[in-house]
């Protein structure tokens, strides 16, 4: 019999291998990613070959169809070695979502709306389904900062946040002013890297600023504070860290969705 679909905003079903059981519980994370390969036959081939050793829950193309290739309940091997707020096998607690995009190599072309309704419909569902709070909901390079991009800057997070998908706070305005960069050391750096590790980036409480610490803030903007990616530490990127912590659920705040 042929598989059906879990989600029931899932099109179709093109089937993985590349899935087992999960090692720890509970499920309460979900990564987006974008494919960032030349087209989505490519990204399901590629995802369906058990010699790459990769695979997603579900993938949304461009057109707006998702097709679903790891049953839930099922460890897909989307998240590598990226961890969060302690955890450090991701896959195990974790839903991942493909968004076929050419990423970073292919120039970083625009979500089409199509698909980011799809995403949105698709996100919506996961998260009542398996009650997943808004700021689990997270990026690709939120998880491993110094290995991946995606989904990218252009990802259209506010949107997503606005239709109840995600943790968010209006990016503070970007100023000139006092800034933190690579090769800067002491208390304000000991202080700044404990509010990424309380947010839930893995970044060790060092007191210098490294290459670890570039890479974590820069997977911030991203996210966060898209409108300058550069890895330095403003007092724009430093406010938005701030209000973010201030809006996690069980502090004093308001979060904009969720």
């Amino acid at each position: 019999m042929k598989p059906t679909p879990e989600s029931p905003v899932a099109t179709s079903v093109h089937p993985s291998p590349n899935h087992g059981e999960r090692r720890t519980g509970p499920v309460d994370l979900l990564i987006l990613h974008y494919t960032g390969m030349e087209s989505a036959a490519a990204a399901l081939q590629r995802l369906a070959n058990p010699v790459a050793e990769v695979s997603a829950h579900y993938v949304v193309l461009e057109d707006g169809r998702v097709v679903q290739m790891v049953p839930e309940g099922r460890r897909a091997w989307h998240a590598g070695q990226g961890s969060w707020a302690g955890i450090t096998d991701v896959n195990s607690r974790s839903l991942g979502v493909e968004i076929v995009n050419g990423g970073h190599a292919g120039g970083l072309p625009a979500y089409p709306p199509a698909q980011i309704e799809a995403v949105i419909a698709l996100c919506g569902d996961l998260t009542q389904r398996w009650n997943l709070a808004p700021h689990r909901i997270l990026a690709h390079s939120d998880i491993a900062p110094e290995r991946k991009e995606d989904p990218g800057e252009h990802f259209p997070w506010a949107q997503l946040a606005s239709d109840g998908i995600g943790h968010w706070v209006p990016p503070a305005p970007i100023r000139d002013g006092r800034f933190f960069a690579e090769g800067d050391a002491g208390p304000p750096i000991e202080a700044l890297q404990a509010m990424f590790a309380l947010y839930g980036y893995d970044l060790p409480v060092s007191a210098t600023f490294d290459a670890r610490m570039g890479a974590v803030v820069t997977a911030f903007q991203r996210h966060f504070r898209p409108a300058r990616v550069d890895g330095v530490a403003d007092a724009s990127t430093i406010t938005t860290l701030r209000d973010l912590i201030a809006a996690l659920p069980g502090r004093s705040g308001r979060t904009t969705s969720g």
